[in-house]
């Protein structure tokens, strides 16, 4: 799972992106264009049978150590070729992963 979160009553795709990260990594954004978005995707739920998830997915390039926050237990920060080797949820498996290899 990637960091993250649902949409806020009138908060806009990059503004919840940029309020998420802060959140859950500590990593701020110095502007609204340091994410490029990369489109809209959905999949099935990896934890909730029957769900599906639809996500907005930016591209981000940090210029600090991100930490976990408040919301993470747990995190491991791994290339896209050593991500293949383990157990992923259906979004980033199919549709982040191969966005991952294009850029």
């Amino acid at each position: 799972m990637q960091a993250g979160g649902k949409i806020e009553d009138g908060e806009s795709p990059v503004g919840a992106l940029r309020r998420e990260l802060r959140e859950e990594i500590g990593l701020v954004l110095a502007a609204d264009d340091d994410a490029r978005h990369l489109g809209r995707y959905s999949a099935p739920a990896a934890n909730e049978p029957g769900h599906t998830v639809e996500a907005e997915i930016f591209h981000v390039r940090m210029r600090h150590a991100p930490a976990t926050r408040s919301e993470i237990e747990e995190a491991v920060w791994v290339d896209h070729v050593a991500a293949t080797a383990l157990p992923l949820a259906p979004l980033t498996r199919d549709h982040i992963l191969p966005l991952s290899r294009a850029l």
